[in-house]
């Protein structure tokens, strides 16, 4: 954990990153909450830039089972790195049962608390078709970590959202990473099947529960929360709103692009930003369905 950090830091002093990242003033919104690619299933392109072309002084660290850790040059927070599963197979940006295993652990094997990792689909705000997952330090706890949910397909890990984006949650304590990173990806795999743009966001977590928790419950994080959303597809030049809406911003930290926004904005126009990259209700509600019965016939 601290050459994770440290090697971060210093590559920023080198000035690896197209800017410097300072401390970052932070608002907690009032209200409930707490606030070019071409297709979903694009084939990797060698001629492309990818991560097997980066300076190699970018490259932070590699993990034990073949997982490169390199900096990310426009980084949200601090210690954004990417996480490489196999660079060298050059894997399309698609989600893979190993992937997960490898997020999940990251979260669990960090001392501290407030590593995150997250994935961005191809028309998910992904901006290189390369497999690779975010892991940055958010030392804010958010309201995912704890929030009531309602099950699904609770023997498989499988829970709905509720008064969040609409989307799914899976629980894993460290007996169940591998089970649950099939699970996962079982979802994820019959989203890019259905060409259905998403996002993850991992996080240590409380166990899933359909009431509102406790505040000993709540710093109980023993797990880690693996949120899912599909949602809208999204591709070419990123639109000017206040902020994109990806990983991190569906789970409720948004880094915003200027300072007027981030004084002004409240809860509500964060939701209206949000909702216009969610799927309708109704297609939402028919996914779910779908992959209830999906996971309940495996």
């Amino acid at each position: 954990l601290k050459n994770r950090k440290s090697c971060w830091t210093d590559r920023m002093k080198a000035g690896l990153f197209r800017y410097h990242l300072g401390d970052l003033q932070t608002r907690i919104l009032p209200g409930p909450r707490g606030y070019e690619i071409l297709s979903i299933q694009q084939e990797f392109n060698g001629e492309q830039f990818n991560f097997n072309k980066i300076n190699p002084e970018e490259i932070l660290f590699e993990m034990m089972k073949e997982v490169e850790g390199g900096s990310e040059k426009g980084p949200l927070e601090f210690g954004h790195c990417l996480l490489v599963p196999d660079p060298s197979r050059c894997l399309p940006q698609v989600v893979t049962s190993f992937a997960i295993r490898v997020g999940i652990e990251s979260v669990l094997l960090s001392s501290d608390l407030g590593f995150r990792v997250g994935f961005n689909s191809l028309g998910a705000f992904a901006s290189v078709n390369h497999l690779h997952l975010h892991g940055y330090y958010l030392e804010h706890q958010l309201k995912i970590e704890s929030m009531p949910v309602k099950p699904l397909v609770p023997e498989k890990g499988f829970y709905g959202l509720l008064d969040f984006p609409a989307g799914f949650l899976f629980y894993p304590e460290s007996e169940r990473v591998e089970e649950v990173a099939e699970a996962v990806c079982r979802v994820t795999n019959f989203l890019v099947d259905g060409d259905v743009a998403h996002n993850l966001f991992l996080t240590r977590g409380s166990p899933p529960c359909g009431r509102p928790r406790s505040e000993e419950e709540r710093c109980s994080r023993r797990g880690v929360r693996v949120a899912v959303w599909p949602r809208a597809s999204c591709f070419g030049a990123k639109e000017e709103s206040a902020f994109n809406v990806a990983l991190c911003e569906l789970a409720g930290h948004l880094p915003f692009k200027n300072k007027k926004d981030y004084e002004l904005i409240s809860e509500r126009d964060v939701t209206d930003i949000i909702q216009r990259y969610l799927l309708p209700d109704s297609e939402f509600h028919t996914l779910e369905h779908q992959l209830t019965r999906h996971l309940k016939d495996l």
